[in-house]
């Protein structure tokens, strides 16, 4: 159960303004900024691969050159790095050796730092990842309700999973990788242009016509991803949807149903990657046909300079060729960076909806810390909706004094979960004040406030964890004698006795493997251990048999003594425990007092009561007609 469950819950459209592409680009520059020393490492590290490619060309080049004057010495002779010239005693053989074992040193060291910059460029991408992840998951933390109300829990998951996976690209599948590409292409330009400016100006003529056609990519595709992040949503909700309601399914054999349905949300997400992939498809073979012409160039005018020997065969034509092939390649890098920018950006943009939302309720400065209560909790006026067009309470006053047990009653949809939910501040009340010793609990201390108070839900959540850990859930340092204790309070210390590792027996996921009135009890321990002033108990005994109800309700008797207790309940046997009982309707107090006074003060509970006990009655004469029929058997 949620704080707003059932019919009290309103409805809210998600609303967050949409940032432009700028502002989303800068806010990832930002967070990039922070990792700048990691990131220019890794930077540094491509750059000097980039060289030792180069140097690699040259020495290949050379080479080439050096056997091509062995051959023909008419050729004229190499131009060997840095002006150096082979002594006249080396042969030939001698001189080809060593420009192969340089080339092989070179290679070595290049197989060395490719390994050192993978390294560095997957430890930056973890850290990264886990960072947006932490603060996505922190921030989650802080939310209202009202943010939770807004949005599916499938869409919080794939936030905080896939969406924050591709704001990390941003940084080694953007940032990285253009200022890689940019050092590389300018590293290339200048070689060429250095062995011969015509050439290269030629053979680069058709390069911004690559720049304008990723440009147009970009812009097209950038819808796309955006409804890729929707789509995948719709993916994981029909999953954790089916999932935790795996009964209901097999319960009404629609096992093959909800199978064509999952297949369909992930056919719609299939479709959308396909016509982006067809996107990308026809962009690269386009990129690389006008990467194509460039070689066309260089084999006709390079040729001609090479027989007019104004240009070398092998540390010109050939590293030429070379670089014009690495050119392309880095430019073709122009389409993955625009792929990943798209995506990143799409996701960024869900990522900060998260990181933005404004923590509505938190402790205000200067606080009050009220630690211990006593127990005094006062309604003045208080009024709530979930919505503006829709009131939920109107004008509740009630004033509960320390030890005091009251219930609350009422039809569905009147208000009874919503008012817990407003003494916890999951909520605040949109008129008047909830008081609580006196001071209004937005001006007390939320951490002091909420410890202050233990709440037992309708359907309590449990942890996958041991019985012994989701008992000292709220006091994690309790000892086994206190957890032990609150067990026995509860109920609860039977049945985990009886369990094969006891208190360490392990809970399956949603306290799949206990029953519900095994569960409320531990939820009942729970809020026990933490040894709450105020006790909340949300119709805890609502979906049990009337045998573990009443195991329920002997061990709140005994968990509510000497604590301030309100209790929503529509079961008259956990009513007439109470002090007192506050009758709601329409979202206001229709009476309160005692059970015997509301027989005559209240039409709505005189009604409760009659049918409770005339449900009461006929069960109990259909089981004596039954046990008449068995014994006459």
């Amino acid at each position: 159960m949620s704080a707003a469950s059932g019919s009290d819950r309103g409805h809210c459209e998600h609303s967050s303004g949409t940032r432009t592409t700028r502002q989303l680009i800068v806010r990832l520059l930002g967070i990039t900024m922070e990792y700048r020393l990691r990131c220019l490492v890794v930077v540094a590290m491509q750059t000097m691969l980039v060289a030792l490619n180069l140097a690699t060309l040259r020495l290949t080049g050379v080479g080439i050159d050096y056997l091509r004057f062995c051959m023909i010495p008419g050729t004229g002779k190499p131009s060997f790095p840095m002006n150096w010239t082979p002594p006249a005693s080396w042969s030939p053989f001698t001189v080809i050796a060593v420009l192969s074992a340089t080339i092989l040193a070179v290679a070595i060291l290049t197989a060395l730092l490719k390994y050192l910059a993978a390294i560095s460029s997957a430890a930056l991408s973890q850290q990264l990842l886990i960072r947006i992840r932490t603060q996505v998951y922190a921030r989650l933390q802080q939310l209202s309700f009202q943010f939770y109300d807004r949005g599916a829990s499938s869409s919080i998951i794939n936030r905080a999973a896939g969406d924050a996976n591709a704001v990390r690209s941003f940084v080694d599948g953007v940032v990285i990788k253009v200022l890689t590409v940019a050092l590389t292409l300018t590293a290339y330009l200048i070689y060429m242009l250095s062995v011969h400016v015509s050439l290269t100006l030629i053979c680069l003529a058709t390069t911004p016509l690559l720049w304008i056609g990723a440009t147009i990519f970009s812009r097209r595709v950038q819808p796309a991803y955006r409804r890729a992040s929707e789509l995948g949503d719709v993916m994981i909700r029909t999953l954790v949807e089916n999932l935790q309601g795996v009964q209901v399914v097999k319960g009404y054999a629609r096992e093959k149903e909800q199978c064509v349905k999952f297949a369909a949300a992930n056919q719609n997400i299939r479709d959308l990657k396909e016509s982006i992939f067809f996107k990308v498809s026809t962009f690269q073979p386009v990129m690389g046909l006008v990467t194509q012409v460039n070689m066309l160039i260089l084999i006709g005018y390079g040729g001609h300079l090479v027989i007019q020997g104004e240009l070398a065969m092998g540390a010109g034509m050939f590293v030429f060729a070379n670089l014009l092939h690495e050119f392309a390649n880095q430019v073709g890098q122009i389409t993955n960076i625009a792929n990943s920018i798209q995506s990143s950006l799409a996701s960024a943009e869900r990522v900060f909806e998260v990181l933005d939302e404004p923590v509505r309720i938190q402790s205000r400065p200067g606080a009050i810390h009220l630690s211990p209560m006593t127990g005094d909790v006062r309604f003045e006026n208080v009024s709530f909706g979930y919505s503006p067009e829709r009131r939920v309470l109107r004008n509740i006053s009630l004033t509960i004094t320390p030890g005091e047990c009251v219930a609350i009653t009422g039809p569905t949809g009147s208000g009874k979960t919503t008012l817990m939910a407003l003494m916890m501040r999951f909520y605040d009340a949109d008129g008047g004040q909830i008081r609580i010793d006196g001071h209004d609990i937005r001006d007390v201390e939320l951490h002091d406030l909420r410890r202050g108070m233990g709440l037992v839900f309708q359907e309590s959540f449990l942890f996958s964890n041991t019985i012994a850990a989701n008992i000292a859930f709220g006091r994690p340092n309790a000892s086994l004698d206190e957890i032990r204790s609150a067990a026995e309070m509860a109920s609860a210390h039977g049945f985990i006795s009886e369990l094969p590792n006891g208190y360490e027996s392990m809970i399956g996921e949603h306290g799949s493997n206990l029953s519900g009135g095994q569960r409320q009890r531990l939820a009942l321990a729970r809020a026990i251990l933490a040894n709450p002033r105020i006790l909340l108990l949300d119709d805890a005994t609502a979906s049990v048999d009337p045998e573990t109800e009443h195991e329920i309700q002997e061990a709140m008797l005994s968990a509510t003594d000497g604590r301030t207790t309100i209790m929503v309940s529509n079961r008259l046997s956990a009513l007439r425990r109470a002090d007192r009982i506050v009758v709601l309707q329409n979202g206001m107090i229709d009476a309160v007092g005692t059970h015997d006074e509301l027989l005559t003060a209240s039409t709505y509970y005189r009604e409760l009561c009659e049918l409770q006990t005339s449900e009461q009655q006929e069960f109990q004469a259909t089981a004596q007609v039954e046990d008449t029929q068995l014994a006459t058997h």
